[in-house]
């Protein structure tokens, strides 16, 4: 069966934008993408908008808001896609089912998030919509609380990993640095990481400032097409491999030290692809939070349970480490506007997988993954992309 190829992209710099709304935000990019794609708006089937919004924009029911900006996409099938912070890859799984399902030939995937306009005040009980409120709801911080907790049942079992995670962060902010669309190009350091300060405060101890994604705008965008079609256009990047895995919603159904839902995930697309975990020449992983990529890294393979910081204290995920997790700098200084956050990950892997990366370059780009997820490891989608040869 011929599977899905990414054939065109674009990428706003994610921060505090002056686009007003989500629309000005989707207008930038889907024009950019089907011209990246070197096809005519006309030509586009299909088109499937990731907007999580829950509360940060009042203009809802985004998907034919991508027709302001491209008028000539006037009555072509649109529709919006939500699964917490997984929502950009949610919408990029339903246009590769609409493709794979004869429905169309090419597919518009639009992700896109203004949270910066909201107060402060409001944005953590908005993002506590992607955690189970009966339970989950009452907890300090918001949705940094929920992830403060589980670090703090992670330190409680195994130990305080507070070097590992000031470790992940100062890798972050570094390769931040080299990414033209980082909401903080900044290299912070790891004792600037490692210390509590007036800069670093506690958040939702243990995690500190530099342990939690920022709050962005932004927006990116993909053209999607079947492998025959993408043979005869400019460049391609094929899906080796597609995965959902859902877990429970509330933590007290599972350990929340352990990210069963997303392992299930990475070894079902390992297996999908005919590939072991050594094939893999880089992962964009979904770092909201710090203990989350400590996490994922044992649930993608890298260690055994309880172990992560062995990887990555020993630089198994830096730039030029076995695996390197996150050159684009990660949720971490790339920023998080949610719905664009999985729609990011695959344009910015595509770009390695094509040597257009810039300074993201790594010099080995053959096979990347991609881990987005919503919630506490709730909706697990991962991607193994590679070239169309």
């Amino acid at each position: 069966m011929s599977e899905a190829c990414i054939v065109g992209w674009a990428h706003t710099p994610f921060g505090k934008l002056e686009d007003p709304d989500i629309e000005s935000l989707i207008g930038r990019v889907a024009r950019q993408a089907i011209e990246d794609a070197g096809v005519a708006p006309t030509e586009i089937d299909g088109i499937f908008v990731g907007l999580f919004n829950g509360g940060f924009s009042k203009q809802d029911f985004p998907s034919s808001l991508v027709l302001q900006a491209l008028p000539e996409l006037r009555f072509t099938p649109a529709t919006r896609y939500e699964n917490a912070c997984a929502t950009g890859s949610a919408a990029i799984h339903a246009a590769r089912d609409y493709l794979a399902a004869g429905r169309g030939r090419f597919a518009l995937v639009v992700g896109a998030e203004k949270m910066t306009a909201t107060p402060n005040a409001e944005i953590g009980d908005i993002l506590l919509s992607a955690s189970y409120r009966k339970e989950e709801g009452d907890i300090p911080a918001g949705f940094a609380g929920v992830f403060g907790r589980i670090a703090e049942r992670y330190f409680q079992r195994y130990g305080d990993q507070s070097d590992a995670l000031a470790t992940i962060a100062a890798k972050n902010h570094k390769n931040g640095v080299s990414n033209p669309y980082a909401q903080m190009r900044k290299d912070l350091g790891f004792n600037f990481c490692r210390e509590v300060s007036e800069r670093n405060p506690y958040v939702a101890p243990p995690l500190k400032r530099t342990d939690c994604s920022l709050v962005s705008d932004g927006a990116a965008a993909l053209v999607l097409t079947d492998e025959e079609t993408a043979r005869a256009l400019g460049k391609a990047v094929r899906f080796r491999a597609a995965v959902q895995v859902n877990d429970f919603l509330p933590l007290s159904r599972r350990d929340p030290t352990a990210f069963e839902g997303a392992a299930m995930a990475f070894g079902r697309a390992l297996e999908q692809a005919g590939l072991s975990l050594a094939d893999i020449d880089f992962a964009e992983v979904h770092d909201c939070f710090t203990v989350a990529e400590l996490l994922v890294t044992e649930a993608m393979g890298l260690a055994p349970q309880g172990q992560g910081a062995r990887a990555v204290l020993d630089g198994v995920t830096q730039k030029t480490g076995r695996l390197p997790i996150n050159v684009s700098g990660g949720l971490k200084a790339k920023g998080h506007p949610i719905g664009a956050t999985g729609v990011s990950m695959h344009a910015i892997a595509a770009m390695q997988l094509t040597g257009t990366a810039g300074e993201m370059q790594l010099p080995k780009a053959d096979r990347g993954m991609v881990f987005n997820m919503g919630g506490a490891a709730v909706a697990n989608y991962v991607s193994i992309l590679e070239p169309l040869r």
